[in-house]
């Protein structure tokens, strides 16, 4: 294998939001082609019950009203968690991403794709075990998607705040009330250069040997 292909890829496919090219269509071929790459990600209990909504104009228009209204109630009602780790972020970066996010949300219907990744069944009352395995046999496959983008020279954003209304997105794109919405990605070529590695911690701080 040609590791620092390999090792370039993983290293800058980020999330791209400001950047993704509105104007150029992306080819349904396109997605199709990474879509056949991301079938190739590891899944638990060899089910297989991923999904992909590849939207048409119509139906990201209706999508983007539901995410901005979403998005109002995420700024005024923040997860908890997500507040604790944003203690450790510096505040420049935390308002360059509220930015940045707002303005995806403002041009996400001119998002020349959007593809919707579901799982079948529900697992919100479930246990941690249960979560887990649900999302870590559809999630592999989404991030197995961005790479593959990433590699065709193109960029995409992984959201989730539409999923604060998911059951009024069920609705416009036709999914069945016993499939997951997992994640939201906005998919386009993107403008500019080419990404580098972000500025991350050592892995020195994040490693645990033995015990926490």
């Amino acid at each position: 294998m040609d590791r620092a292909s390999i090792d370039r890829v993983l290293t800058t496919t980020r999330t791209v939001r400001r950047r993704l090219d509105l104007a150029k269509p992306v080819p349904l071929s396109l997605i199709e082609e990474c879509l056949a790459v991301a079938l190739q990600a590891p899944t638990a209990g060899a089910g297989e019950g991923w999904h992909f909504v590849v939207t048409d104009p119509a139906k990201r228009r209706a999508l983007a009203d539901i995410y901005r209204k979403a998005r109002e109630w995420y700024h005024a009602h923040p997860p908890a968690f997500l507040t604790a780790w944003k203690d450790r972020a510096h505040p420049d970066a935390l308002v360059r991403m509220r930015r940045s996010g707002d303005h995806l949300a403002a041009h996400l219907q001119d998002v020349p794709a959007l593809i919707v990744a579901c799982a079948e069944g529900r697992v919100e009352r479930g246990t941690v075990f249960e979560q887990a395995t649900f999302y870590g046999s559809i999630l592999p496959a989404v991030w197995s998607l961005m790479l593959a983008l990433r590699a065709r020279g193109l960029g995409a954003a992984w959201t989730t705040d539409h999923l604060i209304h998911e059951a009024e997105a069920a609705r416009v794109l036709g999914i069945p009330a016993d499939v997951t919405q997992a994640v939201l990605l906005a998919v386009g070529y993107y403008t500019g250069e080419d990404f580098k590695p972000a500025a991350r911690r050592p892995a020195g701080e994040v490693i645990h040997r033995d015990a926490w």
